[in-house]
């Protein structure tokens, strides 16, 4: 909702902003793909299965979000008129709504191991929920910056953010009352893993060539290491 917010202080017409933004949503999404989701995952998946089956466990589970990207990229009905016929608007709309589904698929399993680590040990919990919000700020950032600009409405770029961010309170509702006595750990890696992919998939296919079509190339790459700058630091500090 913070990274949601910003929606109210930016101008539409800004489209240096929209395309620094871009970036800094890739470098956001890619960073945390490769450096905290997917080696998160492999830790996972190969405690329960062993070193040599859990690593290819956790790498086919992350081309398999890929895939399952690119369907819902390919099933999607704009997508039959071809991405190039539509209006810059829809485009935008588009990719900020692919973008919050994808942003609340990952943000549910946070949701779940931010409670179990809370049921592990209080402290722990805080210092997780803390670093999620950090996390979860330039994420708001990702979904707000294209639907502003494809609709105009600051509250609707705010209220996707929102609503792509309750996904993460939902997951540990889920996790106590339904899944707190049945939940595995092995569930927690085939998330991180698919989720890994599904972000990159996003990152390379949509964001990046959108903030190259609004801005130029050194603005985009600056944005790129900037998303991935602050989420080192958040990952570093939490």
């Amino acid at each position: 909702m913070l990274g949601g917010a910003l929606a109210f202080v930016i101008k539409k017409d800004n489209l240096a902003v929209l395309s620094l933004g871009l970036g800094f949503s890739a470098g956001v999404m890619v960073y945390v793909s490769f450096v905290e989701l997917l080696p998160q995952a492999s830790i996972t998946l190969e405690k329960i299965y062993g070193t040599f089956s859990g690593r290819w466990l956790s790498t086919g589970i992350f081309f398999a979000g890929i895939l399952a990207a690119w369907l819902i990229d390919v099933l999607l009905p704009s997508h039959h008129v071809g991405l190039h016929t539509l209006d810059p608007q829809d485009k935008l709309k588009r990719l900020g709504l692919f973008t919050a589904l994808a942003l609340a698929i990952h943000n549910f399993p946070e949701g779940l191991a931010t409670f179990m680590a809370d049921l592990q040990e209080p402290s722990l919990g805080i210092s997780v929920a803390v670093a999620v919000a950090i996390h979860n700020i330039p994420e708001g950032v990702a979904v707000a910056l294209p639907v502003y600009h494809a609709t105009g409405s600051r509250y609707k770029a705010f209220s996707y953010s929102a609503l792509s961010g309750l996904a993460e309170p939902a997951g540990a509702l889920l996790g106590f009352w339904i899944l707190r006595a049945v939940l595995q750990e092995a569930l927690f890696g085939v998330m991180f893993a698919f989720v890994a992919g599904i972000m990159v998939y996003i990152s390379l296919d949509e964001l990046l060539p959108t903030a190259h079509e609004y801005g130029e190339g050194h603005r985009v790459i600056l944005g790129v290491i900037a998303g991935m700058a602050v989420m080192a630091f958040s990952l570093l500090i939490f």
